[in-house]
């Protein structure tokens, strides 16, 4: 095989794995805009809460959690510092795995090599930034709502399926984060062999 079929299959191969870390930037995305407008973070008889809202069913037993006095219906969520933190956290991982997708998607589409190679630089820094703020949120929400459990009202809580998304949109950044770690030094180690190959070429 020779040294310009290597350097083809080296590219084909890194081009694969940054259109799969692409991909999981995407649905990262649609699952943290699912997260951030569920209520089912965190879910008890007659009780729902989410980042921003939380919700008393009909009939909920009395009393109900935190204090409330509400009636049933949707209501802007409770002034504790743990939520407003994990929505501020969410919010930044959504923003910053946007834009970590956007520069990977740049990366795809130029032909320049030292470009693909800043773009994926910034990206995976980026990506690596949203992954540290989910898996933030994702500790801070339940430790400091353990803390105030005494005040819950309820034998039985559970979270909710958009507190499980939150955990699948960190798997997705993790596999998205390795990818492009990998292929920023594919990426060096590939422009240096079509380097070699093309002074090969120009001495032959």
């Amino acid at each position: 095989m020779g040294e310009k079929t290597v350097v083809k299959l080296a590219a084909e191969h890194s081009r694969y794995r940054l259109v799969i870390a692409f991909i999981c930037g995407l649905i990262v995305i649609i699952l943290m805009i699912m997260g951030l407008a569920s209520t089912d973070w965190l879910m008890s008889d007659g009780w729902r809460q989410g980042l921003f809202i939380h919700c008393i069913e009909e009939n909920a037993p009395q009393p109900l959690p935190f204090d409330m006095q509400e009636p049933p219906g949707c209501y802007q969520s409770r002034d504790a510092a743990y939520i407003h933190a994990a929505a501020a956290l969410c919010v930044i991982t959504l923003v910053t795995d946007a834009a970590a997708t956007f520069l990977t998607g740049m990366g795809l589409k130029t032909k320049d090599h030292h470009s693909k190679y800043k773009y994926y630089r910034y990206a995976v820094i980026i990506m690596g930034l949203s992954l540290v703020s989910i898996l933030v949120a994702l500790i801070v929400y339940p430790v400091f709502f353990a803390a105030e459990l005494n005040r819950g009202n309820r034998t039985i809580w559970e979270f909710g399926w958009a507190y499980g998304v939150g955990w699948g949109a960190a798997i997705f950044l993790f596999g998205g984060v390795v990818l492009l770690m990998c292929d920023k030094e594919s990426e060096e180690i590939y422009y240096k062999e079509r380097k070699i190959v093309h002074d090969n070429d120009s001495r032959a």
